[in-house]
């Protein structure tokens, strides 16, 4: 009981200062759009996120290490195992510094090879080449990629605030470095990129110097204690956080590339700011969601069965207010579309629709999903999420011919609500003890 007593205060005081750090990282996210589009103009910002979804992709090259090392080093600690954290540790940075450079140069001399204006469909009014500014998006991503373990090191320490914090540093460079753009040069999109791509970088790296010479001195990664032989164990539980995070992408960072080839760039950025409006919910949600994962783990190594069943019922019961929060969104986007943007993007009101009833569906679904992960359950939700997440590109371009932008939104929904079925049922099944076969993997 005792135990269970800790675990909660621990989360109670991670949501309180993240929700404080968070919503000065919402407030900055939310300036930036209007900022950037103002700088940029409607087709330049839809290239940007269009890029940046594709980047994004670089992610998943780190074969689910981050992940795994979050759970194995939550187990670790709650079992008081010392060296295998410190092995776990150098062993991961390790890993992702040789995956980030072979990343960066393979990609730099075959995509070398591609028009990738003609690609991502960029309209001839556009007269410079957009390969620059992917290689710098690129690069920094790849130097971010190597940096950001630091964020599971402190999500399994039960501190996932100060990731919250390290993000915030990152928005308020990029902020002011954006800001600093507007008032001294002319519209470039190379400069924007520039900008926006080195911030984190620098924020990160000083992060990592900064922490691991304090609170996580004994955490700090050493070329002595990296063990490749250790690296199986954290790919094999990666492994499978590998393949969800390939799921995952395909099903939520398409969307971009399939709207921007099939109706045009221009759309990408109406759908951006109809999904970045109602995200302001999946922030606040995940918030309070985030402590839970590395939670779930410590409770699940020590058989604390039910503060996992009432941590889950908390869960479900906030979700409600989230789903009536979304609603009371949609009612008034309008006006605050208006309020945030002005008229330089219309959002229809079926898009809006859409998102809400998303932000519904997938909330639920990341409930589940937490408290599978943080137990090691990831079987079902591997499959799964790697067959909506390729069901979902095809779905999207029929619903978009059919529906307009909102198909992309509706395609989302359909292959969530699957997922929702079964991650509910899968939670059940583990709380009561009967999980067999592949529901219990």
């Amino acid at each position: 009981m005792g135990a269970g007593h800790e675990r909660t205060v621990r989360i109670k005081k991670n949501i309180i200062y993240s929700f404080v750090i968070k919503g000065a990282s919402v407030l900055i996210s939310y300036l930036l759009i209007p900022l950037t589009i103002g700088y940029l103009d409607k087709l330049q910002y839809g290239i940007w996120v269009t890029i940046i979804s594709l980047v994004a992709w670089i992610n998943t090259f780190d074969i689910g290490l981050g992940n795994g090392l979050r759970n194995k080093l939550a187990h670790s600690l709650a079992l008081g195992e010392k060296e295998n954290i410190k092995k776990y540790v150098s062993t991961t940075y390790a890993i992702l510094f040789l995956i980030s450079a072979a990343i960066f140069l393979a990609f730099f001399v075959g995509g070398s090879f591609f028009n990738w204006n003609q690609l991502l469909s960029v309209p001839a009014s556009i007269n410079y080449s957009i390969w620059p500014i992917i290689i710098i998006t690129l690069g920094t991503f790849c130097m971010q990629f190597a940096l950001q373990p630091i964020n599971s090191v402190l999500t399994a320490t039960h501190d996932p605030f100060k990731s919250s914090l390290i993000l915030l540093l990152c928005q308020v460079l990029t902020l002011v470095s954006v800001f600093a753009l507007t008032q001294f040069t002319n519209s470039n999109l190379t400069l924007l990129v520039i900008a926006a791509s080195c911030s984190p970088v620098v924020i990160f790296l000083l992060a990592n110097v900064y922490l691991f010479s304090t609170s996580l001195k004994d955490f700090a990664p050493r070329f002595k204690y990296v063990d490749f032989g250790s690296a199986k164990s954290l790919v094999n539980l990666g492994g499978a956080f590998f393949f969800i995070q390939i799921g995952a992408l395909i099903l939520y960072q398409t969307d971009n590339i399939v709207i921007a080839k099939t109706i045009g760039l221009q759309y990408v950025t109406v759908f951006n700011v109809g999904y970045k409006y109602f995200s302001i919910l999946i922030i606040l949600f995940s918030i309070i969601l985030t402590p839970y994962w590395s939670a779930f783990t410590d409770a699940y190594a020590k058989n604390d069965m039910d503060w996992i069943k009432g941590a889950l019922k908390k869960l479900r019961k906030l979700w409600i207010y989230v789903t009536v929060g979304a609603l009371v969104l949609c009612a008034v986007s309008g006006p605050l579309y208006r309020l945030w943007v002005g008229s330089a993007v219309v959002v229809p009101i079926s898009l809006s629709v859409a998102l809400a009833v998303n932000i519904s569906v997938q909330t639920w679904q990341v409930i589940h999903a937490y408290m599978l992960n943080g137990v090691g359950k990831l079987r079902v939700q591997l499959i799964l999420l790697v067959v909506t997440g390729v069901l979902n590109i095809p779905l999207s371009i029929v619903l978009i011919k059919y529906c307009g932008i909102q198909g992309t939104v509706i395609a989302n929904i359909i292959m969530l609500l699957i997922m929702d079925i079964a991650f509910t049922y899968q939670c059940r099944l583990i709380m009561r003890g009967e999980a067999k076969g592949i529901w219990a993997k």
